[in-house]
C-alpha cells in the first residue's frame, strides 16, 4: 500500500499521559506492511471494566464477532490489534485466527482467553497469517510501556494520513481521572455506531453495564455523526476499558450525577477522535460541517444532514468550491424525510442563499465563495417544519479519493 501525503487538516497528536493500570506499545509482524508496526498491545489490571460498540454491517470481521462474545463478561485483561489485514470473510480460518491469538494473549497476561479483545482493519477477505502474529505477541508484551499511546496511535493505521489521539481529565467526587483515546479511520466511513477502529481507556473505577450506557450514548453524537463516502466498514470497533487504578468515591450501579464531569469528558474524547477521522477522509482537502434545523424532529434532522454529508454531488462541489447550492436541495429531498421546498432555506458560511423554493434576490455569491476556499465549510440548513435540529460532519470528495482506493491492495 503506497504511502500518502499528510492530510491539509491534519492535528498534531496530543501530549498521551500514562493512564494508570495501562501499558501499551506496538511491534512488527509483517502481516501486509513492511518495516512498520502493524500489532498493538494493551494490558490492563485485573478487575477493568469494559464497554464497547460495534458495526451494525451484517458482514462483519471475525474479530468483531469475537468482542461481541467477549463483551458478555464485562470484563477485560488484554487488547490485540492488527493492521494490514482485517480478517473478515475468512470463515473458519478467522475464527480460528482470533481464538489462537486470545489462547496466546491469554498466556502471556495471565488470564482467560475471553478476557482478551481482538481487532484487526485493512484488506478484506484474506486469511490473516496467524503464526506471524503469535510470534510477535511475547516479544511486545515484554516490552509493553505505560507511555506506550503514540506507537499505539501510529501501529493501527492503514490508509490514514496522521495519528489520532484525544485526553481529557474530569473529576468524579475529589478525585481526578483521565480519559485516553486512540482512532484509526480514512475511508470506509458512514459508521452507524463508531469509527473503523478507537480505543479508549480511564484509570476510574466504573461498573460495567455504567460504562456501556455512556458509551453507547456518547457515540451518537460524535462517530454516527461523521462521514466520509458512505460506507460502512465491516470492522468498526470502539473499546472503552476503564482500570479502576485511582481511588475515587464509589460509583452506584445506576451511575447518576457523579458521572456528570467524567461523561462530558469521555463526550469530548469522542467528539475529537471522530472529527480527525473526518479531517483524515481519504484524499480530503476541506472540512465540512454541516447543521440542520427545523425538521420534524431530532431523527428527521439527522437523516437530512447525513443525505447532504454522504451526497457525492454535494461532496465534489466543495472539492470544486462551487457555490452551488441546488445540490444541497437535492439531497435534502432524496433524504426520504418530511420537508417543504418553499419552506426551506440554505446558508453556506452564514450567508443565506436561498428562500421560500428560491434564490434569495440580490444574493451576492462572492462571500460564499471566499468562504469555500477555506480549509473549513459550513452548510446549514432550516427545513422549516418544526424544532428537529442535527449536525453531521465530512469532508469534500476529490481524485484523491479514487487514487487511494482505486490501488488499495497494491
Amino acid at each position: 500500500m503506497a504511502d500518502h501525503a499528510t492530510s491539509p487538516l491534519a492535528l498534531p497528536l496530543p501530549q498521551m499521559p500514562p493512564i494508570a493500570g495501562v501499558t501499551l506499545g506496538a511491534a512488527q509482524a509483517g502481516i501486509r506492511y513492511k518495516a512498520r508496526e502493524d500489532v498493538t498491545m494493551m494490558v490492563f489490571p485485573a478487575g477493568t471494566t469494559v464497554a464497547g460498540v460495534f458495526t451494525k454491517n451484517k458482514c462483519p470481521g471475525a474479530p468483531v464477532d469475537w468482542c461481541r462474545d467477549a463483551l458478555k463478561g464485562g470484563k477485560a485483561r488484554a487488547l490485540v490489534v492488527t493492521s494490514g489485514n482485517s480478517n473478515v470473510f475468512t470463515g473458519k480460518a478467522g475464527r480460528e485466527t482470533c481464538a489462537d491469538t486470545a489462547k496466546a494473549m491469554a498466556e502471556l497476561a495471565g488470564c482467560k482467553p475471553r478476557e482478551v479483545f481482538l481487532a484487526s482493519t485493512g484488506v478484506i477477505g484474506e486469511r490473516l497469517p496467524t503464526a506471524k502474529l503469535t510470534a510477535a505477541l511475547p516479544g511486545l508484551h515484554a516490552a509493553l510501556v505505560e507511555d506506550g499511546w503514540p506507537a499505539a496511535a501510529r501501529a493501527i493505521m492503514t490508509t490514514d494520513t496522521f495519528p489520532k489521539g484525544a485526553v481529557r481529565t474530569a473529576k468524579i467526587g475529589d478525585a481526578t481521572v483521565t480519559i485516553a483515546g486512540i482512532a484509526k479511520g480514512s475511508g470506509m466511513i458512514a459508521p452507524d455506531m463508531a469509527t473503523m477502529l478507537s480505543f479508549l481507556a480511564t484509570d476510574a473505577k466504573i461498573p460495567a453495564p455504567v460504562l456501556q450506557k455512556l458509551l453507547s450514548k456518547g457515540v451518537g453524537p460524535s462517530f454516527n455523526c461523521v462521514t466520509v463516502d458512505s460506507d460502512t466498514s465491516t470492522s468498526d470497533t470502539v473499546l472503552l476499558f476503564a482500570t479502576g487504578a485511582t481511588k475515587h468515591p464509589r460509583v452506584p450501579a445506576e451511575g447518576g450525577p457523579m458521572l456528570r464531569d467524567f461523561t462530558r469528558a469521555l463526550n469530548d474524547v469522542l467528539m475529537d477522535l471522530a472529527l480527525m477521522v473526518a479531517r483524515d477522509g481519504e484524499g480530503a482537502q476541506k472540512l465540512v460541517r454541516i447543521d440542520v434545523t427545523g425538521a420534524v424532529t431530532a431523527r428527521s434532522a439527522h437523516r437530512i444532514a447525513m443525505s447532504i454529508a454522504n451526497s457525492p454531488l454535494v461532496k465534489t462541489a466543495i472539492a470544486g468550491e462551487d457555490a452551488n447550492w441546488g445540490r444541497i436541495v437535492m439531497a435534502v429531498g432524496k433524504a426520504g424525510e418530511p420537508a417543504d421546498r418553499d419552506k426551506l432555506s440554505v446558508a453556506v458560511g452564514g450567508t443565506w442563499m436561498a428562500r421560500e423554493g428560491g434564490v434569495i434576490p440580490d444574493y451576492d455569491e462572492a462571500p460564499v465563495v471566499a468562504h469555500m476556499k477555506g480549509r473549513e465549510v459550513e452548510i446549514t440548513v432550516d427545513i422549516g417544519l418544526g424544532k428537529g435540529r442535527a449536525t453531521a460532519w465530512t469532508c469534500d470528495l476529490t481524485h484523491g479519493y479514487i487514487d487511494i482506493n482505486g490501488s488499495y491492495r497494491s
